[in-house]
């Protein structure tokens, strides 16, 4: 009896060291950049240029997903202690802008649009993968709020070809050259701009017409909960009328991507030159959430960002670079 109860007492002061030497690792993580994509690359000869090309997180269950380049989509249910690949072997190629994951707000959904590789969409947390019949695309937005079929995208080195899928990326549209920021709210309701202010359609993209004179700075424009979304270096703009009229959210600050968001409208996230800024007012005010990792930038193309408001965790990404995780 005493023998059995000294091996407990080493068993409990193990476990007891154990939990304790785990806390201490990610009190000592806090506040810095720590990769988390050593595994999936050393598992994989990632293509051109090497190591991972884009991130993106489920705002509601904290899952991570991470492209390695030419080799996939890889997701962690752990924020980045273990990963696998999920995409059954329908997205390839990588992300070259930080808009090229468009991640539904609300959870569970998620686009992939890639380039030199296959694109593909989800709506169960990538469990099951619909591949879309065009790919090489620079970026795009979902209509989340609407249909969650109708996909808005810019063509790779097409000259700026706007092209519209209906069907999840079944059949595409092309309307027309020029563009170089886009969004959608529904198959009809678009926005985009050709590097001046803020084009508006009402039928699908047959027809354009000036709706703001103000110039975003996202490639991308985000909808959530019906308004849209789009980061100038005003501050984030925001439309209620599906793209007819936009005013300043809240308070100036230098947007360039983003926003990531929480369940609550008012709790959000941008990308600057500054690093990671939040609000919990909707705008009236901004703090410094975290600071961009060394050698990122927020330039269109390279960088790619994601929160985890659940965690309260900041990730980066970016072509030929390790993802990274960042623990407030």
């Amino acid at each position: 009896m005493d023998m059995l109860i000294r091996k407990l007492l080493v068993v409990g002061v193990g476990v007891v060291g154990m939990a304790g030497w785990q806390a201490d690792s990610r009190a000592e993580e806090k506040r810095e950049w720590v990769s988390i994509s050593e595994g999936p690359v050393s598992r994989t000869k990632p293509g051109w240029p090497g190591k991972t090309g884009g991130v993106a997180v489920d705002p509601r269950t904290g899952e991570v997903f991470m492209v390695v380049c030419d080799q996939g989509l890889w997701k962690s249910a752990d924020q980045g202690a273990t990963f696998e690949r999920v995409d059954d072997g329908k997205i390839g190629g990588r992300c070259e802008t930080g808009f090229a994951l468009d991640a539904d707000p609300a959870g569970k959904r998620l686009m992939c649009f890639m380039i030199y590789g296959g694109s593909a969409f989800t709506d169960d947390s990538g469990k099951t993968w619909q591949a879309s019949k065009s790919s090489h695309l620079d970026f795009g937005g979902v209509d989340w709020s609407a249909t969650s079929r109708a996909f808005i995208s810019i063509r790779h080195e097409s000259g700026g070809v706007l092209t519209l899928t209906t069907d999840a990326g079944q059949t595409w549209k092309d309307l027309g050259k020029g563009f170089v920021q886009v969004g959608i709210f529904d198959a009809e309701n678009l926005v985009a701009t050709k590097g001046q202010g803020i084009l508006h359609s009402a039928d699908g993209g047959q027809t354009w017409t000036e709706a703001s004179s103000r110039k975003p700075t996202g490639a991308v424009m985000r909808s959530f909960k019906g308004a849209g979304y789009w980061v100038s270096t005003e501050g984030v703009l925001v439309s209620k009328d599906r793209g007819r009229t936009w005013a300043v959210l809240g308070s100036a600050v230098d947007a360039q991507l983003g926003p990531y968001f929480s369940d609550d409208p008012a709790h959000l996230v941008i990308v600057g030159k500054r690093g990671f800024h939040e609000t919990k007012d909707a705008g009236a005010t901004w703090e410094i959430a975290a600071p961009l990792p060394e050698k990122f930038d927020v330039n269109r193309v390279g960088p790619n960002y994601a929160w985890d408001p659940k965690g309260d965790i900041f990730y980066a990404s970016s072509m030929g670079k390790d993802t990274l995780r960042y623990r407030r």
